[in-house]
């Protein structure tokens, strides 16, 4: 898709709608001199080339990447008009296009139709708003999350005061419920936090398995899907390459109590746009208020009244809204197949990996994050640490092979249960990780691989 066309026709239907409400001088306060403008652009752009090519499938680091096309226009079409999702009268189109997409995404995950939600800035927002909701609604105990849960969730319970249990995981990153179970039956516990792919290791909790205890033990099964939630469309496609315990694991997502997930990640769509989704509609009197000079405008639902954020920006919704009209959820178009390439693209990473003499799988990727390390010179840990961040700082630093990955630290003990043929002489491990979410991914693995391993070589 050829983006500057699209933009300038954006910019163009926009303007045609302003002058449809008639002439007026514009404040003389706002008026820029055309060479200080360009001189002011041309520094800013210059700036921005300091950015890692996170658009390039060289770039195979942290969760980068740069939004779609078509959700670039679409955010820029309504950010000249700069509609706030808070209330009807602060965008009633935009409103309308978050209620549809957010519709959309809880049909993904198999939510029911009077299913509560919207779109927040952050994951972190949303999985704030998740935990509010829970304390409210279930204040039987505690709230459990996996030691290999994202670190907001210590953050949100130090913010509202709750007793956050950390559980261990096992050697594949994910929540151990043998040690969960005897918390949760001794009523301990009231909220379970499943991750569906941690954003260390990809690894998707045993979602189904906790689901099941829901109604024997009176808890609330939250997931937090920040980053693995769309590949909920690859778990309905038999053909996408997910292991049968990853797939029905996301697939008992349709029977938890809530739900967090990030179009600006797999969603394609820039930051932030986060989403939140409640399966039980009651839980919006959690959220209510009043606001005496906002709510006038509509009897219907006015967005501010089930978000914990006041001022939202339309055209988030507006962008994600154009792209999922362009790019469906759906598992063989659209969205679809741009995961499975990911998906593929770590399986044949990792199979090259199992070959190669220089560098080690650490271990299977579940989603598209792959773990490795170069085969140290050292036959220990702390060779395997040194290694890894000398080829992180090599890939950088490369003239016309660099690449980008990003360096995972793990405790000892934990890589030592995988790799007991390695000494065990420090406490903490540096690993390399690399994320392949951009469907270009796939064609690009095999050059991505001799980079790193070229890297390691020397």
């Amino acid at each position: 898709m050829d983006l500057q066309p699209y933009l300038q026709r954006a910019v163009e239907a926009v303007r045609e709608w302003e002058s449809e409400w008639g002439s007026f001088r514009r404040h003389p306060s706002t008026r820029l001199d055309e060479a200080a403008v360009r001189h002011a652009l041309s520094a800013y752009t210059s700036r921005l080339r300091g950015n890692c090519p996170f658009f390039h499938p060289r770039y195979a680091g942290q969760m980068l990447k740069p939004p779609h096309p078509a959700a670039v226009v679409g955010y820029l079409a309504a950010m000249l008009i700069n509609p706030n999702n808070h209330a009807m009268d602060g965008g009633r189109p935009t409103s309308e296009m978050e209620k549809e997409v957010v519709a959309r995404i809880a049909a993904m995950f198999g939510f029911p139709a009077a299913a509560l939600g919207h779109l927040t800035s952050s994951g972190t927002i949303a999985n704030l708003e998740a935990a509010w909701v829970a304390r409210e609604t279930n204040d039987r105990g505690a709230v459990a999350v996996s030691d290999q849960g994202h670190y907001t969730h210590g953050r949100l319970a130090d913010l509202l005061r709750i007793d956050l249990r950390m559980v261990p995981s096992d050697d594949d990153g994910r929540m151990r419920l043998d040690v969960l179970e005897p918390a949760v039956r001794r009523g301990e516990i009231g909220t379970v936090v499943m991750t569906a792919g941690t954003t260390a290791l990809g690894a998707v909790d045993p979602i189904a398995d906790v689901v099941e205890w829901r109604d024997r033990y009176g808890i609330r099964v939250h997931v937090d899907a920040a980053y693995g939630g769309f590949f909920a469309l690859a778990a309905g496609d038999d053909s996408a390459p997910l292991e049968d315990e990853t797939r029905r694991h996301l697939q008992a997502i349709a029977d938890c109590d809530s739900v967090v997930v990030d179009p600006h990640k797999h969603g394609l769509q820039p930051y932030g746009c986060g989403c939140i989704l409640f399966r039980d509609p009651a839980v919006g009197s959690v959220y209510r208020h009043d606001a005496p000079y906002t709510y006038f405008t509509s009897a219907d639902l006015h967005l501010g009244e089930i978000s914990f954020e006041c001022s939202r920006p339309g055209a988030a919704a507006g962008a994600l809204w154009l792209t999922l009209e362009l790019l469906p959820l759906r598992s063989d178009e659209g969205l679809g197949p741009m995961l499975s390439a990911g998906l593929r693209a770590a399986r044949a990473w990792h199979a090259l990996l199992l070959e190669s003499h220089v560098l080690r799988p650490y271990m299977p990727p579940e989603l598209d994050i792959v773990t490795y390390f170069p085969e140290p010179a050292a036959a220990s840990a702390a060779g395997v640490s040194q290694a890894s961040q000398e080829v992180f700082e090599r890939g950088a630093e490369a003239a016309d092979e660099a690449f980008f990955l990003s360096v995972l630290r793990l405790p000892g003990d934990q890589f030592a249960r995988r790799h007991s043929d390695l000494e065990t002489d420090a406490d903490e491990v540096r690993i390399l990780r690399s994320v392949l979410m951009k469907p270009e991914h796939e064609a690009y693995v095999e050059l991505l691989h001799r980079f790193v391993t070229d890297a390691a070589a020397r």
